[in-house]
């Protein structure tokens, strides 16, 4: 088997919390600072922000597989994705949760439990959720299908 590399540069200029910077990677640069919430200047994403993105982005590529693999219609999937910091501010601080909703548009609401199936086993696939698991609480909330006839109507779980 292969390994895979990815490489990326991060760049700080200042102390702690009060200080930010940039992260350049696949051709981008984002600016880069501690969360307001947290005490920072909240300019640009954080590294938090980051961590929840990498594992929503896993997870809705690997469910749009899972859908197709699994023969449900889907014109695309947006996953609103939800973490939480517990023990905040104190030394144990730590991610404790995140919470991946997809919205699966172009889908049949008839077949809304074989979807909610596809979206937690998407959850067992998606690697980089993978990784984080066995520490954090990462988990699967409300699957909402968009039917193609009515693209207003939800279904829900």
């Amino acid at each position: 088997m292969a390994e895979l590399t990815f490489v990326n540069e991060v760049h700080w200029v200042g102390r702690g919390r009060e200080g930010g910077g940039s992260v350049t990677t696949g051709g981008q640069t984002l600016v880069l600072s501690a969360p307001s919430s947290m005490g920072g200047r909240g300019v640009g994403t954080s590294p938090e922000e980051l961590l929840v993105s990498a594992v929503a982005s896993c997870y809705v590529g690997t469910l749009f597989h899972l859908l197709g693999r699994d023969g449900l219609p889907a014109d695309d999937v947006t996953v609103d994705a939800v973490g939480t910091v517990s023990d905040y501010p104190s030394r144990t601080a730590r991610f404790s949760r995140i919470v991946v909703n997809p919205t699966i548009r172009g889908a049949d609401s008839s077949r809304l439990p074989e979807y909610q199936a596809s979206a937690q086993v998407a959850r067992e696939h998606c690697f980089i959720g993978r990784a984080l698991r066995d520490t954090i609480s990462y988990e699967v909330g409300e699957v909402t299908l968009r039917t193609p006839a009515s693209e207003g109507a939800e279904v829900g779980s």
